[in-house]
């Protein structure tokens, strides 16, 4: 496997090792002494799997406290899929990375504890994975406008389909400061 650091730092792009022929495929997509090796020392305690239509932005979505790092992958289609760096202290506050996940390219993205993560999806429809280190807790969770003009993240499209919660987003100035990361 390889793996690739960003331009912000903590964020990390995966290429797992792909064994193919004929039949089809393998790969991993988890092997915990592998990937500590690898740099990637995280428990993981929650899976999620969640399908969407060609338009849709999930995001950009976070938890403070009970922060989440996520191993997110394509299984089925495509999607632009979006870090934003939410930790106060960081000279890449406020910043953005997005990179395209395919079922063709099979890369995988670690999004540490500190950032709001969302993604579009570009294929007809997509099944994301996502490996979670903190269980998801609604009461803890806050959503960033996907379109803060502030952060400027560069979507796809300019009219998506949105969840309600999604719509109801703060503007990164209006985050209440305790809910940012130290």
């Amino acid at each position: 496997m390889k793996v690739r650091s960003c331009e912000i730092p903590g964020l990390l792009i995966i290429e797992p090792k792909v064994f193919g022929d004929a039949r089809g495929f393998f790969l991993e997509t988890w092997h915990r002494q592998r990937y500590r090796e690898a740099g990637l020392d995280v428990d993981f305690v929650q899976d999620n799997l969640s399908s969407s239509r060609r338009g849709t932005i999930r995001g950009l979505h976070f938890q403070n406290p009970r922060a989440q790092g996520k191993l997110v992958w394509v299984i089925e289609g495509e999607v632009f899929d979006v870090a934003v760096d939410l930790r106060r202290s960081s000279p890449t506050f406020g910043r953005w990375h997005g990179l395209n996940l395919s079922s063709e390219n099979r890369l995988q993205f670690y999004i540490p504890p500190g950032f709001a993560h969302g993604f579009a999806v570009l294929s007809e429809t997509a099944i994301f994975a996502y490996k979670c280190t903190e269980f998801y807790s609604p009461a803890d969770e806050l959503t960033l406008q996907w379109n803060d003009p502030d952060v400027g993240v560069q979507w796809p499209f300019a009219d998506p389909v949105l969840s309600e919660k999604d719509k109801r987003g703060l503007r990164l100035k209006d985050l209440p400061p305790d809910r940012l990361f130290a």
